[in-house]
């Protein structure tokens, strides 16, 4: 390390965040190697490091012998600002080479709020921001993640997406760059076009012409060669228990934001709530097999020494292997001091035996999402479960000694009355009552119920995909109206800032024209918009309303049903007949089955997976 970055690292606050040199990190040889990919997490190395979907594609790119990937972090501001004033470009952790060496450099885009770290991050390389304006000298810039589902807002600023995962993708295009320059016939242009024809899940924005009709809505998506496809369709990963699994993560050396071994059981979800946009994305629903799993948590045990395995998936309790999978945990977990942590539960299938099993987990609160605060509610969301559901799993934890509670609701979902915030309140009221009518509850505690309120944001490819955000001034009412209600102590009230979710609404669904907004809030300096204190409503206002843009037409806009949308050039698998038939049941407060109950013909397993059989989803 050089006396200049020396200095600089004491000047700036957690310069663990930029010494690289950890334990698990690959190191190859430049000259055996025929690839470089820089993979970039835009935000910080806390954060990025406990990305689990990093660790994976980092691994499946590092197994091939003549590839190498080395990670990028956003740095903080502080260390930003010391990099211009010395010059210094943004550089890999492995290498410390400049981004400008590599042959790609990849995103992850996993929140829309991140989109201005990634052009600090290419601005900070070097790189044009522009896709038009990189030479034949500049790396490729790729993207990836559940943003890259409508990826248009950023379109202008990406050579190329991989849409759906990445593990055997994304070595698949870099293969196909290493044969081309080989062959020597590589041009960006030739090795673009030839990415969207041929590799299943590419998506080049630079391909696609867009038009746009009179009242600004999109015309029409048309691909400028013959062999490109007019969809691109999702890739996925068909049988989990042979997909690559990283076995030797790199060990951080400052505190993460997940410092636990996280063991990933099944992608997928069954449940079908009409506000999340992972539910649907994901599809189908693919598991590993319990002694996979099992042999996959030693295996990380040894490798890390980590004393909590947490068990990811979008909903755990469906896992049909859960207890089978936490006996066989449990066999030796208890013996190495390692407790279980089970983060994504739900009311209706939390029950003692699982209580007992993650009792050993060292935190004293338990995590529910009623979502809404009425049953009515429920149903138009498609939520599927009810009052009685929650009250019965809090006084499975009241009897085990548990006093604190956090329940997860949005505000300003479709239909939504203030009948139902109100009933956000009452619901927290009932649990509260609950713990003293609990015979076993600990009588030395008083309870504690966190309310945690979000703004609802319609997302692409949900059946709400088409219904307006509340405006701002009806977000912001609506909050002030629940806190009224809330007047017991022992209920805390928090809600999310009603200015991120307009943002992101508007970043959500937004088209390529937003690609004027977001370059000239990076030339303006915005950065790390998901955090509080760098956030700024009025900033971001100014930018679209400079940019000749409206954020109500994104945000606060009714999309039309026959409305060509901005990610209608992307096949999730899902057929967007099915979107909208949930959507108008949602209207008519009417709910749909899980999958495991009835298959509801969304179309997802046409892709294949567990349940490709389904004569259905084929069709």
């Amino acid at each position: 390390m050089n006396q200049n970055i020396s200095s600089i690292l004491k000047a700036v606050s957690k310069p663990g965040r930029y010494c690289a040199g950890e334990y698990g990190q690959v190191i190859k040889d430049k000259d055996r190697v025929a690839a470089r990919f820089a993979f970039c997490f835009p935000d910080t190395y806390e954060i990025g490091m406990s990305n689990l979907g990093v660790r994976i594609l980092y691994g499946a790119l590092n197994r091939e012998e003549d590839i190498w990937c080395e990670r990028v972090y956003t740095p903080w501001t502080d260390m930003q600002e010391q990099m211009r004033l010395h010059g210094i470009p943004l550089t890999a952790c492995e290498s410390g080479d400049e981004l400008r060496a590599f042959d790609f450099v990849g995103f992850t885009l996993q929140y829309e709020m991140c989109y201005t770290n990634v052009l600090s991050m290419l601005s900070l390389a070097g790189i044009p921001l522009y896709a038009r304006d990189r030479g034949e000298d500049m790396p490729l810039v790729i993207g990836g993640g559940p943003c890259a589902y409508n990826a248009e807002p950023i379109a202008d600023f990406f050579d190329l997406f991989n849409i759906g995962e990445g593990e055997e993708m994304l070595p698949e295009i870099v293969r196909l760059y290493i044969r081309m320059k080989q062959e020597g016939r590589y041009s960006r242009a030739a090795f673009l076009h030839e990415a969207a024809a041929t590799i299943e899940g590419v998506y080049v924005p630079s391909l696609y012409r867009v038009t746009y009709c009179e009242d600004g809505t999109i015309e029409a998506y048309t691909p400028i060669y013959d062999d490109v496809p007019k969809q691109v369709k999702k890739r996925i990963v068909k049988d989990m228990d042979k997909a690559y699994f990283p076995d030797k993560p790199v060990m951080p050396y400052i505190e993460t934001v997940h410092d636990r071994v996280m063991l990933e059981v099944f992608r997928g979800c069954i449940r079908g709530c009409r506000f999340c946009q992972a539910g649907i994305i994901y599809r189908p629903v693919r598991e590993k097999s319990a002694s996979v799993l099992n042999d996959q948590a030693k295996c990380l045990f040894e490798a890390t020494g980590y004393d909590e395995i947490s068990l990811t998936s979008l909903s755990i309790s469906d896992y049909t292997q859960l207890e089978e999978l936490t006996d066989l945990l449990l066999s030796w977990t208890d013996d190495n001091m390692v407790s279980l942590s089970l983060p994504s539960l739900r009311v209706d299938s939390f029950t003692k035996e699982l209580m007992d099993k993650i009792a050993t987990v060292r935190s004293s609160s338990l995590t529910f999402a009623p979502e809404a605060g009425t049953q009515r509610l429920r149903d138009v969301i498609n939520k599927n479960v009810c009052e009685e559901d929650l009250l019965r799993a809090v006084n499975v934890a009241f009897e085990a000694g548990k006093n604190s509670v956090k329940l997860y609701f949005m505000q300003g979902l479709p239909t939504e009355t203030y009948e139902d915030l109100e009933g956000i309140a009452t619901l927290a009221k009932h649990v509260i009552e609950a713990y003293y009518q609990c015979p076993k509850r600990n009588r030395g505690r008083q309870p504690q119920v966190t309310v945690s309120v979000s703004c609802f944001i319609p997302k692409p490819f949900t059946p709400f995909q088409w219904v307006a955000q509340d405006d701002m001034a009806m977000l912001e009412d609506k909050q002030r109206y629940l806190g009224e209600k809330i007047t017991d102590r022992k209920i805390k009230y928090h809600h999310h800032d009603a200015r991120v979710s307009r943002i992101e609404a508007v970043l959500a669904r937004g088209d390529r024209r937003l690609s004027r907004a977001l370059a000239l809030a990076c030339e303006e300096g915005f950065g790390f918009d998901a955090w509080d204190e760098c956030f700024d409503y009025d900033r971001w206002i100014s930018v679209m309303e400079r940019s000749d843009l409206d954020p109500a037409f994104y945000a606060n806009r009714t999309f039309g049903l026959d409305e060509v949308l901005p990610w209608d050039v992307i096949d999730c698998g899902v057929s967007k007949a099915f979107l909208r038939r949930e959507y108008e049941k949602a209207l008519k407060e009417m709910t749909t089955p899980s999958c495991r109950e009835t298959c509801s013909g969304c179309g997802a397993n046409r892709l294949g997976g567990e349940r490709s059989c389904c004569p259905t989803c084929q069709q």
